[in-house]
């Protein structure tokens, strides 16, 4: 407005009014925060990430790694291609964890190394990704029934367990000398390969036997030590994605970097090929109903239809209504200005003043000056004057916009 000071807008939010509005929401997050802190510290002392031996989590294998401890068998974890093939020996059990995480490259380091030691290597559940790498003639089948199966089979440590629970990952071989034991629907889910000299790989189709809360049961115990037991050295083999060679393709080099024509890297094995298929599925099938629901509930374009309105409000119902909401917001300025425009639209045709120039000052004041008696009335403080200070100025501007419009009228 003409005249007015320029000051911040009523709208504008005090600190004290910012704060009084968040410190809830502030609050709320910073226990969010706390709480989430606190868990983490009393969790993060003992838990570790499945088939660990130094986790006493339902799904670590601590316990079998202290049953072994007994009986003399020395239990080592390492998590890098490295050490794991440096381990590897006549008198050592070299137990892969993860072989369906391990890259080309680090699967073919480590066949390498294992197939001239001598040594026992069991693989927990490798999948086709693997297989055929670590366990050259074998293919993996679909996954069976998980439950207690008989061994079928002449292997004294099989023989000696019973019943075990396996299931999982079923393989098939044409190997005159492979030891099938365990068959689920036709199909071994305990092998052993019989390697050069007198090492052995062991393939499990299920880690099931190695967990903590299933170890107890039937005879997974028993061959469980008597398959990681054979030899007087376990190592166990985590996987980790920061082993520096899980991005190393041949001779070392990393991949992107001239890695020759054979590495590959765990991206280039595929993240999709590690979810299983029905999951896949089940996803698509989220998306394409996300876009039936979007094409359902969207908004259909045409032309504008005029809607009858619930009830009808009155006037002075809407006046009351944005007064409490001005009061609320201590508009003040907003206020008086909806005042001072409504009488200027007023005052226009009663002083031969068109409409569109009732909120000129230039066309407006010199035709209601002319309308007024000699007074002391300011029309130029009270069309255009500045927003009022506080609520009783409101009022006074109310009733002396008023008390003009009346003098106006009788001139």
């Amino acid at each position: 407005m003409p005249g007015s000071p320029l000051s911040t807008t009523s709208v504008s939010r005090t600190p004290g009014q910012v704060w009084r509005r968040t410190r809830g929401l502030l609050l709320a997050a910073l226990l969010l925060v706390a709480a989430g802190i606190t868990y983490a510290a009393v969790g993060s002392g003992g838990e570790h990430g499945r088939l660990d031996p130094r986790s006493p989590d339902p799904y670590g294998s601590r316990a079998v790694a202290e049953l072994l401890k007994d009986r003399g068998v020395t239990v080592d974890v390492v998590t890098t291609l490295g050490e794991a093939t440096d381990a590897a020996g006549p008198d050592t059990t070299l137990l892969v964890a993860g072989p369906n995480v391990l890259t080309d490259y680090q699967r073919h380091v480590l066949r390498g190394a294992v197939g001239d030691a001598s040594g026992r290597t069991v693989l927990v559940a490798p999948g086709r990704v693997s297989v055929g790498t670590l366990a050259p003639g074998v293919s993996a089948e679909l996954p069976g029934r998980a439950g207690p199966h008989p061994p079928r089979c002449d292997l004294p440590a099989a023989r000696s367990a019973g019943t075990v629970e396996t299931g999982g990952l079923r393989y098939r071989t044409d190997a005159r000398d492979a030891v099938s034991c365990y068959p689920v629907d036709g199909y071994p889910t305990y092998l052993v390969l019989p390697e050069h000299a007198s090492g052995d790989t062991v393939l499990l189709g299920s880690p099931d036997l190695l967990y903590n809360d299933r170890l107890d049961q039937q005879g997974n115990a028993s061959l469980a030590l008597q398959t990681l037991g054979s030899r007087p050295h376990l190592v166990w083999y985590l996987p980790s994605l920061t082993d520096p060679s899980a991005t190393a393709g041949p001779g070392g080099q990393e991949n992107g970097e001239g890695g020759g024509d054979g590495g590959t890297t765990a991206g280039e094995s595929g993240f999709v090929d590690l979810i299983p298929s029905g999951w896949l599925w089940g996803t698509l099938q989220l998306a394409f109903a996300a876009v039936l629901a979007a094409i359902w509930r969207a908004r259909r374009l045409g032309p504008l239809v005029t809607e009858r309105l619930p009830v009808a409000v009155r006037a002075s119902e809407s006046t009351e209504g944005r007064a409490r909401l001005y009061r609320k917001a201590n508009a003040r300025d907003r206020a008086a200005a909806t005042l001072r425009s409504a009488t200027r639209n007023r005052l226009a045709p009663l002083v031969g003043v068109s409409p569109r120039d009732a909120q000129s000052p230039g066309a407006l004041l010199p035709a209601v000056s002319a309308r007024l008696d000699a007074s002391d009335t300011d029309a130029v403080a009270l069309l255009f004057g500045p927003a009022p200070a506080d609520d009783a100025a409101l009022v006074l501007l109310t009733d002396q916009l008023d008390a003009l419009e009346r003098e106006v009228r009788t001139s």
